[in-house]
């Protein structure tokens, strides 16, 4: 009898686009023959989602789930818009999220979850794809959580409850009113969804980034041929407005469009009647990053018009 090892399964899960246990029994029952498994996952239609796990998925959904003072946000994606509508994959991504609040938004940890009927998040993603008829895939989880206040949740662009295109969590560090620091967090949770910081504040921003973003700045301020002394003020200004852009409490909130957020959060707290500290946040917006094939449709036509 042939050893199953884990490098042997995940081989096999990455040739097959199977779950992990169905891989593993595939194995035990073809004493490790590697192509053998393979049609035995095919016979008993756990292969299906290999066909499909080449196809670029960049539509589906985000989802947000939150209690007291933890939360999670996760993406799932499919090949169509239509998928997002369908009433089971919203359940299902409901669900994911769920799953992922629970493991504390890790997305490996959430993937190899049981969900409820006993299959692991990623084998019922699998088992999805030969039931949609789409390539799926469980691309991200994050989470995030303070010891004392609120975890706040915003979804824009919402499919359904908790559900949409952008999703975002923020945690609010406090001993103030709970009813108080969820209805601002909730309020700054839409703002971070308006205006796409990367950080919170400027302590946070990478060195080598923004030193990056210093030296541009400097080139592009010397081209006006201004004194050295005149240059650096110059690129002073603008690095303080690079950090509004990209520092989340450096920014106008959105809001009431006038108040800087570090002033909005230190008013939250006098509200709330203890003082606010914005630990993290986690924006995601579905498909950002995921390259697209573009369809040519000319050279679509002389192809075929040339076959």
């Amino acid at each position: 009898m042939a050893e199953i090892t884990a490098a042997l399964v995940k081989e096999l899960r990455e040739k097959s686009g199977a779950g992990m246990m169905d891989c593993k029994k595939a194995l035990t029952e073809t004493d490790g023959d590697m192509e053998a498994a393979i049609d035995w996952l095919r016979t008993k239609g756990l292969a299906a989602a290999a066909k499909k796990s080449g196809r670029i998925a960049a539509e589906g959904l985000v989802a947000v789930a939150a209690d007291g003072n933890a939360g999670a946000v996760v993406e799932v994606n499919s090949e169509t818009d239509f998928v997002a509508r369908n009433p089971d994959f919203q359940a299902f991504v409901g669900n994911v999220a769920s799953v992922a609040l629970s493991q504390g938004g890790d997305l490996d940890q959430t993937a190899a979850a049981a969900m409820d009927g006993g299959k692991t998040v990623q084998e019922t993603v699998t088992e999805m794809v030969g039931t949609i008829g789409e390539n799926l895939t469980f691309r991200r989880a994050a989470g995030v959580s303070v010891g004392n206040g609120v975890v706040s949740s915003y979804v824009h662009s919402a499919a359904a409850p908790n559900m949409g295109k952008i999703g975002v969590i923020v945690g609010l560090e406090s001993l103030g009113d709970a009813g108080k620091l969820a209805e601002f967090g909730k309020q700054l949770a839409m703002h971070i969804a308006a205006s796409n910081p990367q950080w919170v504040s400027q302590d946070e921003v990478d060195q080598a980034e923004a030193d990056r973003e210093r030296e541009v700045l400097a080139e592009q301020a010397r081209e006006s041929g201004k004194p050295e002394g005149i240059v650096q003020k110059m690129v002073d200004g603008r690095m303080r407005k690079y950090y509004e852009e990209v520092c989340l409490l450096d920014q106008t909130f959105v809001i009431d469009g006038e108040t800087k957020v570090s002033k909005a959060v230190e008013a939250a707290g006098d509200d709330a009647g203890g003082a606010v500290k914005v630990t993290s946040f986690a924006r995601f917006q579905l498909g950002e990053g995921v390259e697209k094939e573009e369809a040519d449709f000319a050279a679509e036509v002389a192809a075929t018009a040339g076959g």
